[in-house]
């Protein structure tokens, strides 16, 4: 079953590109006309590389990894902020910083420097300290949080990047492909597909656009969270049948060895009469 059809495509206005004179030539696979200045996208190849790039993902998350979605542009911080949050997935929709992907130890720090201001307004230390002392650390912790809070829960590396409008990410495009870190993403008329791995031709710039593909993208990894959560389910169920067979046969192999083991003692014990019986017999002659 198809994750969209070709109608919610045309009424998001997925396919309209941008002008003429701001193509990229690379795109123009992608394109199926020019009308009055603008380029329109081929949405037939727009069904067909949402529907790779959507299973893909699904793959990705079901083997219980991570995709971070990527979106720093005003019409789509929001969208994708909040989608990502319901399937629990990192994000980065205020500022892409250098060095994020690359980088990630140093990065990793700021998260726990993080963690560590809000362990003090716990622990009753933050109450101790000077009302300035209070404001920087406040301050500081609203910045870590505006430009880090989305990957707080990001210990290692994502498994995937999803990224709208690959022009203004470049340089989180450019880092995953210097970790060969597999890229998915709305590439519109005036972008470069060639370095994306799985690119989506689609407005980019679009609220209802955007929105669109995200949720299918979004409805693909909760299919992969469902199925590895099925799977482990079924695992479990395995291993506790097993271990019920295993507790069930135990007592009748006890029994079998014990019953052994009397037969065994009986058999010794009328040998060892018939070997004494005659010596008993010649001591009375």
């Amino acid at each position: 079953m198809a994750r969209t059809t070709y109608q919610d495509l045309l009424d998001a206005g997925v396919h309209f590109g941008h002008l003429t004179r701001k193509w990229d030539p690379k795109m123009a696979q992608y394109i199926f006309m020019e009308r009055n200045g603008i380029h329109i996208i081929d949405l037939n190849k727009t069904l067909v590389k949402v529907e790779e790039a959507a299973s893909a993902i699904k793959q990705i998350v079901k083997s219980g990894r991570k995709v971070l979605f990527v979106a720093t542009k005003k019409q789509a911080k929001d969208i994708v902020a909040e989608q990502a949050k319901t399937v629990n997935m990192p994000y980065v929709t205020e500022r892409w910083l250098g060095g994020m992907l690359t980088n990630f130890a140093t990065v990793r720090k700021s998260i726990k420097k993080m963690s560590n201001i809000d362990k003090l307004t716990k622990d009753g230390t933050y109450s101790n300290l000077s009302k300035k002392e209070r404001l920087m650390i406040q301050r500081e912790r609203i910045k870590l949080e505006t430009l880090l809070g989305g990957i707080a829960d990001l210990n290692r590396l994502p498994a995937a990047l999803f990224l709208i409008d690959v022009k203004k990410e470049h340089i989180a495009v450019s880092e995953a492909l210097k970790l060969n870190i597999p890229t998915f993403a709305m590439v519109d008329t005036n972008s470069d597909p060639s370095n994306i791995d799985f690119p989506i031709p689609a407005n980019d710039d679009a609220t209802k656009s955007i929105s669109l593909i995200t949720s299918i993208i979004i409805k693909a990894i909760e299919e992969g969270l469902d199925e590895r959560k099925r799977e482990k389910e079924d695992e479990a169920e395995k291993e506790a049948a097993a271990a019920k067979a295993k507790a069930d046969t135990a007592p009748a192999e006890g029994a079998q060895a014990e019953g052994g083991k009397r037969r065994r003692v009986t058999a010794e014990a009328e040998a060892s009469a018939e070997t004494e019986t005659p010596a008993a017999e010649g001591s009375e002659e």
